[in-house]
């Protein structure tokens, strides 16, 4: 079962990523495509064919939506690639319940952050905007501008993955 194979590489990279992530707001490349590339091999080798349309559909889910969220300006694309490189470990089903409590912890981290830096109302605001699709430019709206703001996600995507190991 990928599942609880998936659990040491996916504490290493989540661990590197969330470290990177915090010192320089960037998710390298060099950690999320052998990581993705990992998951896809290791899901063939395990469950066949099966486990092969499992690790693609996991990652495409996940483009799907962060990719989404991306084209909005709400999340940077090392966040999309890691997110994509886990749901080729885990697959689509575990995948929905790490993003669940992604989401949470992104959540509950997002209005720490804001507090932490003074700037809740202008959070919550923005957040508003880019929800309801009101802003009038694209950097205006953007909860990573300015860079100060920028709130590193790699940490949330560690814990709601993490989570999802036993929660699935």
């Amino acid at each position: 079962m990928v599942h609880a194979f998936a659990w040491w590489p996916a504490v290493a990279v989540l661990g590197v990523a969330t470290v990177t992530d915090l010192r320089s707001r960037r998710i390298p490349n060099w950690l999320v495509f052998p990581f993705f590339g990992l998951g896809v091999a290791v899901s063939c080798w395990m469950s066949g064919w099966h486990g092969l349309v499992q690790s693609l559909a996991g990652a495409g889910l996940a483009l799907l939506l962060f990719g989404t969220l991306f084209i909005m300006g709400g999340m940077g694309a090392g966040d999309v690639k890691l997110c994509a490189a886990v749901g080729s470990w885990i697959g689509p089903m575990q995948l929905m319940y790490a993003l669940i409590f992604t989401g949470l912890a992104g959540g509950v981290m997002a209005v720490g952050w804001a507090i932490w830096g003074g700037f809740l109302g202008e959070l919550f605001r923005h957040t508003g905007q880019l929800a309801f699709g009101t802003r009038q430019e694209r950097g205006e709206a953007v909860l990573a501008n300015p860079a100060r703001r920028k709130m590193p996600y790699a940490p949330a995507i560690a814990i709601g993955t993490l989570i999802s190991f036993f929660v699935h």
